[in-house]
């Protein structure tokens, strides 16, 4: 019995030690040096939070946001951003076999200024949202993993009433629905969520819907959006405003049920908030804060979907841009551009918090984390 029991146990060891190694974290940057290693990819050991470098790329301009296709096998990164009459989409080729990352192709992002990215689940499609002159861009995906020229380009110039921040549109992230049959676009300039039907089986996906947008409150500021697991809420954070939205969803409609801040009372202005996850256990929702925070706001989820703020931590770094937490839940990864460091925190599934783990990564300007079990 006891040989029984120790074979078992070994065998549950060593799955466990092989699904720890095939956790990757890829890394994007701001970074204008070709000669740099622009994207960085690190296996995630889920066990200790340590981070080991596998692979890199070069001769790229500002991948400062990334995503991943369905199967984790095609990486698509944002690049030329913030720079001047120009914007691009790039892909590449992912093999966790043999660790490498291969560049396939580049296409125009449709618009100045790229910052966000997602593909559909079918894996046929390719949403960007251009921040500096408030467009989106369609591009279908090829077998192959490359980019194909845009289908779609749609442009706005409605802004709000932030006399610097909101003169005009500036879409700041690219959201499809639960059953990715709508996409939201968060429009930081003009105080709006809009919203389009996307039907994958169309050449030209994007149809317009009865409900075209819906309105935030004034100087919010939308910036990143995410739903709830269970595809009934979703929550917008709000960079100027320094705070959360939560909306009940359904069939491409929201509703605001709650708005709570993602800073402390004690702080009045110079909001800079820009991330937003849920953990996958659906308990607790993360938020992170720049500026004058350099955190993570951390807050519970209540059975209905509201949110309490039971805490922050410090991000150990300046201008925490984007973070992600793994599939398991157990790990977060937040990046600091203005300090280049790379933090991964240990989560407690019981209470939420965070502490740090293992050895922290340098990377110059770091924007971006994307984390997939391959």
């Amino acid at each position: 019995m006891k040989q029984k029991i120790t074979f078992f146990t070994i065998a549950l060891l060593v799955t466990f030690n092989l699904f720890s190694q095939n956790t990757y974290v890829f890394l994007g940057s701001y970074n204008r040096d070709k000669t740099a290693e622009s994207i960085q990819v690190y296996q995630l050991d889920t066990v200790k939070g340590k981070l080991t470098k596998v692979t890199s790329a070069k001769d790229i301009i500002n991948p400062s946001y990334l995503t991943l296709s369905p199967n984790g096998k095609y990486l698509y990164a944002c690049t030329d951003t913030k720079t001047p009459n120009a914007g691009s989409v790039s892909s590449f080729e992912f093999n966790a076999e043999n660790k490498s990352l291969t560049f396939l192709n580049k296409q125009s992002s449709g618009g100045e200024n790229p910052v966000y990215l997602s593909v559909h689940k079918s894996g046929k499609w390719l949403v960007n949202g251009n921040y500096t002159d408030g467009s989106v861009a369609v591009h279908p995906l090829l077998e192959n993993g490359q980019i194909d020229s845009i289908a779609q380009n749609f442009h706005y110039t409605d802004g709000s009433v932030h006399k610097e921040r909101q003169t005009t549109s500036h879409i700041h992230s690219a959201v499809f629905s639960p059953q990715h049959d709508y996409l939201f676009l968060p429009d930081l300039g003009a105080d709006k969520i809009r919203c389009y039907r996307f039907d994958a089986t169309q050449k030209q996906p994007l149809a317009e819907t009865k409900n075209p947008f819906t309105k935030t409150d004034l100087e919010a500021g939308p910036r990143h959006f995410t739903f709830h697991p269970n595809g009934k809420l979703g929550y917008l954070i709000e960079e100027i405003a320094g705070a959360i939205s939560v909306y009940q969803y359904e069939n491409g409609t929201l509703k605001q049920i709650q708005r709570i801040n993602t800073h402390p009372d004690k702080i009045t202005s110079g909001f800079e908030s820009s991330d937003i996850h849920i953990s996958p256990d659906a308990k607790f929702l993360y938020a992170t804060n720049r500026g004058k925070e350099n955190n993570i706001a951390i807050f519970s989820i209540a059975e209905n979907g509201l949110l309490k703020n039971i805490g922050y931590q410090s991000t150990l770094g300046k201008h925490p841009r984007i973070f992600a937490i793994d599939e398991s839940g157990k790990f977060l990864v937040a990046t600091n551009v203005l300090t280049g460091n790379v933090v991964v925190f240990k989560r407690n599934s019981k209470t939420g918090l965070l502490k740090k783990v293992g050895k922290e990564i340098k990377m110059e300007n770091v924007s971006c984390v994307q984390i997939r079990n391959i």
